[in-house]
């Protein structure tokens, strides 16, 4: 959901040469330790305050000692995977697709919002002062200043390009005074104070804002929203131990689940991210974002006009769009 540094060269030759070390994989049977990602969308402190309780309760469940591994960037993530720094963790749908392409995972579980309402959306905002509207944006005069999200945030970066620029036919790289990648909460600060014109979010971020920093939320407006998008997975090495890849299942489908005290103070917990719970799922949950993916390459490939790469694309987002078709009718 937002876009920081990227890994340079140099972090991952570092994550490939200590993968081993780290990691479980070289071991056989249970692990000794599961190591659990977590992109850290504002200050780590904070994100540890929510997430610390939460994995001592996953600890006592399974039985084995859990560790948390906070990155900043989403890259950071699925290097970690890739490299066996860490066996499982929550991702965003792009990021995730990347983690089951790249880093030997698969999705297990998926989260689901505490409203009920399934799905959440890519945003744009102003300052709530500005006059600035959808069609000022969409000029692509290059006199306004924006703000993008993570490269492998869904909304922060996939959906406003699938949605949104190009179907206009707009490279954002080309199109503003100034273009800055940053989380969603940074984004939302800046524009809250003038610094960015227009920058990219989500409907969830924004309500957790809301509680967190009502004043600086009130500085800014929505003027474009997307579909909905896909909740969150929760991706586990695949090579993760049978018997505890089952107790990690059963801890986080029956999270916050109780109707006693306990289940009540984990679903506080959860909530602060704007999770509800979790729900099962499998690698078919991120095909919405395979489909964004292909259509957005074929838009690329129309702009570029070649014939060729036009078909290809064409074939694939073709080929995506049954299995969505296919996953919706067994629904």
């Amino acid at each position: 959901m937002n876009r920081r540094a990227m890994l340079s060269g140099a972090a991952a030759m570092a994550l490939a040469a200590c993968g081993k070390k780290a990691g479980n994989a070289a071991s056989s049977g249970p692990p000794k330790v599961i190591n659990f990602s977590i992109l850290s969308v504002e200050n780590a402190t904070s994100v540890e305050v929510v997430w610390k309780p939460v994995l001592a309760d996953m600890e006592k469940a399974i039985g084995i000692p859990v560790k948390p591994f906070y990155a900043s960037n989403y890259t950071a993530l699925v290097e970690a995977m890739r490299f066996k720094q860490t066996d499982m963790g929550w991702f965003s749908n792009l990021s995730g697709l990347e983690a089951v392409r790249r880093g030997g995972g698969e999705v297990f579980a998926r989260t689901f919002d505490p409203s009920g309402v399934d799905g959440y959306k890519s945003v744009l905002i102003v300052p709530g002062s500005s006059k600035t509207t959808l069609d000022d944006v969409l000029k692509c005069d290059k006199s306004l200043t924006f703000g993008l999200g993570d490269a492998k945030s869904t909304s922060g970066t996939l959906a406003p390009k699938t949605y949104l620029f190009s179907p206009h036919n707009i490279d954002p790289e080309k199109c503003f005074k100034t273009v800055r990648q940053a989380n969603h909460q940074a984004n939302l600060f800046s524009v809250a104070n003038g610094v960015l014109d227009v920058a990219t979010g989500n409907s969830t971020s924004l309500k957790i804002e809301a509680t967190r920093n009502p004043e600086i939320y009130k500085k800014v407006r929505v003027i474009w929203e997307s579909p909905p998008l896909p909740e969150d997975p929760i991706i586990w090495r695949k090579d993760l131990d049978p018997g505890v890849k089952e107790k990690i299942r059963a801890f986080f489908l029956n999270y916050g689940k109780g109707q006693d005290a306990n289940g009540e103070r984990e679903r506080k917990l959860i909530s602060q991210f704007s999770i509800g719970g979790f729900l099962p799922a499998d690698d078919s949950h991120l095909l919405p974002v395979r489909e964004m993916e292909a259509n957005e390459n074929y838009e690329e490939a129309v702009r570029l006009g070649n014939a060729g790469k036009i078909a290809e694309a064409k074939k694939a987002l073709d080929d995506i769009r049954a299995q969505v078709a296919a996953r919706k009718a067994k629904a």
